[in-house]
């Protein structure tokens, strides 16, 4: 259940109808992490799974290749609901002592982080052997646009396609939230233990700080967006050896982070 028709009035050329609107649904998701809440996510219904997995991962807090054990706790039509993730003390990673403590908006940034310091990530800057032409990033583009059947309904879903270094398609996710979808696409890859494979990352719209910390932790050294970068996201991604893509649009580009072999 990703979208419901409601009822809307279309004032079109002057001309006014009642129309059926297939509209996105964007719903709470409570995760409990050893059936204590750890936060509320609004998403898209649909993949929680993977989105739990991919979330966990980026928060450094479970990053096992085992299985993540998942119960629903409570469902309702609406798509609202409760799932609890089963975590053992010793696989248990650092980020679940910096529990979320506020909403987790479909829109949000670096929701849920209690301090400065929470934005903060370290590790080895990544290294990028992938080469393209622009035409090639047009087609990848494309490629993820024929799948995304979410937004043809709805107009109003993000998407995160995930490529490997041969330029095949690897993960393909919708959400409501831009970095919903990062999460379902890399949780599906953990899932399936490809995530190795990872090499380019695209985005339907903005990218912000938290999507370049997410490819950063999943290891992926290529993004490419459709709309603008954030401060904050060009300026981690020339930390972090990631090649930083904006305003991919026909055959139109800004590169804005470590250039690469792109022409």
């Amino acid at each position: 259940m990703q979208t419901f028709n409601y009822e809307a009035l279309q004032i079109k050329s002057g001309a006014t109808k009642k129309v059926d609107d297939s509209l996105v649904i964007e719903a709470a998701l409570q995760i409990n992490i050893n059936k204590e809440p750890y936060t509320v996510v609004m998403r898209t219904p649909d993949d929680d799974d993977v989105l739990i997995r991919g979330l966990l991962y980026a928060e450094d807090i479970y990053k096992e290749t085992e299985p993540l054990k998942l119960d629903i706790v409570e469902a309702s039509e609406n798509g609202f609901c409760i799932i609890n993730a089963t975590i053992t003390k010793d696989k248990l990673g650092k980020g679940y002592l910096n529990k979320r403590t506020l909403l987790s908006v479909s829109s949000c940034g670096i929701c849920g982080k209690q301090k400065l310091e929470d934005i903060h990530l370290t590790g080895n800057k990544l290294s990028n052997s992938t080469s393209f032409f622009t035409l090639e990033l047009k087609e990848l583009f494309n490629a993820m646009k024929k799948q995304q059947i979410v937004f043809d309904k709805t107009g109003g879903s993000h998407a995160a396609a995930i490529f490997d270094s041969n330029k095949n398609l690897i993960a393909l996710y919708e959400d409501i939230g831009r970095h919903n979808a990062v999460d379902k696409a890399v949780g599906s890859l953990l899932k399936k233990q490809e995530l190795d494979n990872a090499s380019i990352l695209l985005a339907s719209g903005r990218v912000s700080y938290e999507i370049i910390s997410k490819a950063f932790i999943a290891k992926i050294p290529v993004i490419a967006a459709v709309s603008a970068c954030s401060s904050l996201a060009v300026d981690f991604a020339k930390e972090f050896g990631i090649q930083l893509i904006g305003f991919s649009r026909e055959d139109d580009a800004m590169i804005y982070a470590n250039p690469g072999s792109i022409s």
